[in-house]
């Protein structure tokens, strides 16, 4: 049960290989690609408890030797003094141009560590290796790289596209229930962006891929990836159509800067929410059909996602506030949001 996605950018082609027991197969994957039988893995704590060891034997088995820097998890890790800890890290090994850097982690590793990798030695190969569902239906594809500033959320990085990506489902298994629902925002996301029968298939099987159906979980990340291929393919620095996979983030990621980047929200969450809000608002404008923000809030609820602010925990900021860090969503133009 192995699904592969070709990223097809001349000169810069990769793979995303999709499927169970990949960590076990990673170093007949990685081998390849190495000029020397080694590779750097930056993690974060909780992943490196669950799978850092298995990683490490499927390398082995190869004969590949790793060294491994485990960083605090969560979106405060996403800061300038976490990149200037992994570039001097990935130096103190002596990491070379010719070399591997695996991003081993949720979407937080992966654009952390891809923007090391981008800015090391003006750019070092890497491999991502996605552990949460988030990150292998959209962060570990695409090349976006980089970290949160004050101001906003992934205002500060580059596009680097990874060199390999190993989706393994197996892991999907160990996530706790909200991280796994957070990251069903973003596989929402590609039903409504154009393909509806996509959206048709999750509203059936949602529920069985959230109870840990692996066929289902595979399909899901398979056409997910597939389509946002498609849109990198044609625009991979995201001057066009590429924009289009941001549905939901300029809303959520206001609401992500207004809860501090905690646990209140976590991004896929705010994702559901601002597509929810993104559809309810293309309603009030005779953009789309009247019935589809009910259908969209239907699906959320059945799966037992946040639709709406008030679900929130906490006092959030008023509207004056929540449109000023809208204002500074990367998509901005001539001071609009689109």
């Amino acid at each position: 049960m192995r699904e592969t996605v070709s990223v097809a950018l001349p000169g810069r082609e990769y793979d995303v290989v999709i499927g169970p027991g990949l960590l076990a197969e990673a170093g007949a994957l990685i081998s390849p690609l190495l000029r020397r039988k080694r590779v750097a893995v930056i993690t974060e704590s909780r992943v490196a408890a669950l799978h850092l060891q298995t990683l490490r034997e499927g390398l082995a088995a190869e004969g590949i030797t790793m060294s491994a820097l485990e960083l605090a998890p969560g979106e405060g890790t996403k800061d300038w003094a976490n990149l200037q800890r992994c570039v001097d890290w990935l130096l103190d090994e002596q990491v070379e141009r010719g070399d591997i850097v695996v991003a081993f982690g949720g979407g937080v590793i992966g654009d952390l560590v891809g923007f090391a990798a981008a800015v090391l030695r003006r750019g070092v190969r890497f491999v991502q290796i996605p552990t949460s569902l988030l990150a292998q239906v959209d962060s570990s594809v695409g090349g976006k790289t980089g970290i949160n500033a004050s101001q906003g959320k992934n205002l500060i990085g580059a596009f680097h596209q990874p060199c390999l990506v190993l989706a393994d489902t197996d892991v999907l298994g160990t996530m706790p229930p909200r991280d796994f629902l957070a990251g069903y925002g973003e596989v929402v996301k590609y039903g409504l962006l154009g393909d509806a029968g996509f959206f048709d298939w999750l509203e059936v099987q949602g529920p069985a891929m959230a109870a840990g159906d692996m066929a289902a979980r595979v399909e899901a990340v398979r056409r997910s990836v597939q389509m946002k291929a498609d849109f990198v393919q044609r625009d991979e620095t995201e001057q066009g159509d590429r924009a289009l996979l941001n549905l939901g983030h300029t809303f959520g990621h206001a609401l992500e800067a207004a809860t501090g980047y905690s646990d209140r929200l976590l991004h896929g969450e705010g994702v559901a929410i601002g597509c929810a809000l993104a559809f309810e608002l293309s309603a009030r404008l005779g953009l789309c059909p009247q019935e589809d923000p009910s259908r969209l809030r239907a699906h959320l609820v059945q799966m037992g996602m946040k639709t709406d602010l008030r679900e929130i925990p906490g006092v959030l900021p008023d509207a004056d506030e929540l449109l000023r860090l809208m204002g500074q969503d990367k998509k901005v133009v001539d001071g609009r949001l689109r």
